[in-house]
């Protein structure tokens, strides 16, 4: 029997902010799944099922708190799923919702991501100490700069590409509303006086911390029909995962990222994605990852991705456009940032992304990363229902 082809016909975002003091986790959960809701014309009692998904308990400090989030969520008497897999969760929560529709078990399904950092502190949160394991160096930043080093030494990418990424995304989250980071005095001279952080990352080539929630109304064809809007249709979807470190890992260019891309290329029917794909929301939490992950996805030959950066192909007219919201780099409730990725796909083949809408998006990619570059969660959607 083939699969129940699965339609995106809600999507809800938070304002993400640096502290939503006003709300409880139950209140940001809530309003993101309202929103969803109210773009489905759906309510509470059109819900099969919810999935929910965060990153570590830790950053918050609440252990496992979709137990009580079940209520905020009209999910009591119904099935609730948790999913955690890192930094990639939010991509990986909305593709456990989607397989639930494809598989039949399910007719609608409510998926949420979400972070409230502003409770916590996730960059001491990423420094501890674990066993065996190279140290995180105050941040997740101080794990990936030597990676981005490594990449720098193996392409010969000068030094100012990460800044020309920073500045490209921060001008693009100008024109969001939902983005955390709205700095309209932005220059590519400001980011690149920036301190340097992590050699060769700058202040104003990471992500922030944020709070922020994301959420989708996944539902079968039958639902699509009712759908008072246009839906996006997801065309494929995976995810890989392997270790964090092992002999011959390449911390550049990870494998699961490529056989990833690999398999969701080949459920959409995708053979050249370079000029397949109209738009990428690309999981970027510090600059110098899209330059690194076009090659991993495959829409750069190995050495080549900081060109396409360079010469303008991902700006929001360019013939790639990359994270037209503005990416993680401009906001990052980390639990929900994976979401959020797969969320603006889905909106740029609606035709919904407002002020930074690709013109003539039929077809838009979502990827998420999680871990030390070892979870990995992609899916590709479309303005038109799968064609198998």
């Amino acid at each position: 029997m083939s699969k129940e082809p699965v339609a995106i016909v809600g999507i809800g975002q938070t304002k993400h902010v640096a502290a939503r003091q006003d709300v409880s986790m139950a209140g940001l959960v809530r309003e993101a799944a309202l929103r969803a809701l109210e773009d489905a014309e759906l309510t509470w009692a059109d819900i099969d099922a919810v999935v929910i998904g965060k990153a570590p308990d830790f950053f918050e400090g609440v252990m496992m708190p979709e137990l009580y989030l079940a209520d905020a969520l009209g999910a009591v008497g119904k099935p609730m799923i948790r999913v955690h897999t890192a930094g990639s969760v939010g991509g990986s929560t909305a593709l456990v919702a989607a397989n639930l529709v494809a598989a039949r078990v399910h007719g609608t399904v409510l998926t949420l991501a979400f972070e409230k950092q502003s409770e916590s502190n996730a960059m001491w949160g990423l420094s501890l100490p674990v066993p065996f394991q190279q140290p995180l160096l105050a941040g997740a930043g101080g794990f990936f700069a030597p990676h981005v080093r490594a990449y720098m030494r193996r392409t010969g990418a000068p030094d100012a590409i990460g800044s020309l990424v920073a500045y490209k995304d921060r001008r693009n989250a100008l024109k969001n509303p939902y983005a955390h980071l709205h700095e309209h005095d932005i220059t590519l001279e400001k980011v690149q006086a920036s301190p340097m952080l992590w050699d060769p990352i700058r202040y104003s080539e990471t992500c922030p911390s944020s709070d922020g929630a994301c959420a989708m109304v996944l539902t079968d064809r039958a639902g699509a029909a009712r759908s008072p809007r246009p839906p996006a249709w997801m065309h494929g979807g995976a995810m890989r995962s392997e270790p964090t470190l092992f002999a011959g890992k390449d911390f550049v260019s990870p494998q699961a990222g490529r056989d990833c891309a690999a398999d969701v290329y080949r459920q959409a029917g995708v053979t050249d994605p370079r000029r397949q794909i109209d738009a990428v929301e690309m999981y970027v939490p510090f600059s110098w990852y899209e330059p690194m992950w076009l090659e991993n996805l495959g829409f750069a030959e190995e050495g080549e991705g900081w060109k396409l950066t360079e010469a303008g192909v991902t700006e929001l007219d360019g013939d790639l456009p990359v994270n037209p919201s503005g990416g993680v780099l401009s906001t990052n409730p980390i639990g929900a940032s994976g979401m959020i990725r797969f969320a603006e796909a889905a909106l740029q083949v609606r035709g919904q992304a407002g002020e930074h809408q690709v013109d003539g998006a039929r077809t838009a990619m979502g990827h998420a990363y999680g871990g030390g570059a070892q979870f990995f969660a992609m899916w590709l959607v479309g303005s038109e229902p799968p064609t198998t």
